[in-house]
């Protein structure tokens, strides 16, 4: 396990502070002895104020994370110093990620805090170990926890106005393109930007990339969607017709595999591929396997294919949280306070509900913005 070091401790005393927001809503937590909850979110030093409060209130903690690209070893190190349990670390294979997800589960929590449904999901294939309520924080998980016959109520708050219209619509595209000028140490003035998918995160990284000076070509499959990004002033293609020009393709759908090696070949030289979304899976990489990467800069990638070189930015993972810092801290201290406020509804108010996805009242989360 990873040490925690000062310049740690320096670093999250400066997160806690910039996070007045987040302390309010934590108000709200009393002892809560006893109370077994299994988390899998990115582990963020951000995320620690959240958590540590859970833990302060004398709930135990398993965590896991939903995406081992974004762990941060010391964060893991930090909580169970602080008495959680964890198996979680940067780097963990598919099938070590897997695993501390069945571990999570045989923990038998009675509730469930999680970023893209994986535990929820992999509870109703086993169903009856105690598991009073979940809630979930991705456009993803709750599509995937839609598909499911829920045996228990599931609190929503991804769908709440203030969660999509700050983090997905505004925060994502900002510090997407942060972290591509900084890690490639170019701006997008005079680049070809091919944007797949026109949600509320397809639609801040437009936004953003023009701001830094991109050309943006949408490629969406929704035609309701398509319409508003044509009305929005982009312009609105078929992928096919566009990869020759592409020279930074960027995936933003929230769905598994959309770009593999079919798509890479045919990207121009010096093109750069970049996922926003919040998996790795958005991008086939296991198409690659037979060609061996050089990390010329950090987290950039060169793949040579086809005598030419695509850069793959942090591997295929979400790039702005694994290459970057990602949500700022303000904007961040919003969704954490409304994340608070959620677990709060969802250790004490959860049970009274019947079994199913319900939207996060607005008691629950809005009291604590202003």
């Amino acid at each position: 396990m990873s040490h925690v070091s000062s310049s740690f401790l320096q670093q999250l005393n400066w997160v806690q502070n910039q996070m007045p927001r987040t302390r309010n809503a934590l108000t709200a937590f009393r002892a809560l002895p006893k109370t077994r909850i299994a988390i899998c979110t990115h582990l963020d030093i951000k995320m620690i104020p959240v958590f540590e409060g859970l833990l302060n209130a004398g709930c135990e903690l398993f965590i896991t994370t939903c995406d081992p690209n974004t762990v941060r070893d010391e964060v893991v190190a930090y909580l169970v110093s602080k008495g959680a349990e964890a198996d979680a670390w940067h780097g963990m294979s598919e099938a070590q990620w897997r695993a501390s997800l069945q571990k999570a589960i045989a923990w038998q929590p009675s509730f469930i805090c999680e970023f893209g449904g994986e535990l929820t999901a992999l509870y109703h294939q086993q169903p009856g170990q105690g598991l009073i309520a979940a809630m979930e924080g991705t456009g993803s998980g709750v599509a995937k926890l839609k598909k499911l016959d829920l045996q228990t109520p599931v609190l929503n708050w991804d769908d709440l106005d203030a969660k999509e219209g700050l983090h997905n619509r505004h925060m994502v595209g900002l510090t997407a393109w942060q972290a591509f000028c900084q890690r490639t140490h170019l701006t997008l003035h005079e680049k070809q930007v091919t944007l797949l998918g026109y949600g509320l995160v397809g639609q801040g990284v437009a936004a953003a990339a023009r701001a830094y000076g991109g050309c943006v070509t949408v490629v969406e499959r929704d035609p309701a969607r398509r319409l508003m990004a044509a009305y929005d002033g982009w312009r609105v293609a078929e992928l096919e017709s566009v990869l020759s020009t592409t020279d930074v393709l960027v995936s933003a759908t929230g769905a598994v595999g959309v770009v593999g090696r079919q798509e890479i070949e045919q990207l121009k030289d010096g093109a750069f591929v970049m996922n926003v979304g919040h998996g790795s899976g958005e991008i086939r990489t296991q198409e690659l396997a037979d060609i061996t990467p050089t990390e010329v800069m950090p987290f950039v990638f060169d793949y040579p294919v086809n005598d030419r070189h695509v850069y793959l930015l942090a591997n295929g993972a979400m790039f702005n949280l694994t290459a970057g810092f990602g949500d700022s801290l303000n904007a961040f201290d919003v969704t954490l306070a409304i994340m608070a406020g959620g677990l709060h509804c969802l250790l004490t108010e959860a049970d009274k509900l019947p079994a199913g996805l319900h939207l996060l009242p607005d008691n629950a989360w809005k009291p604590w913005l202003a």
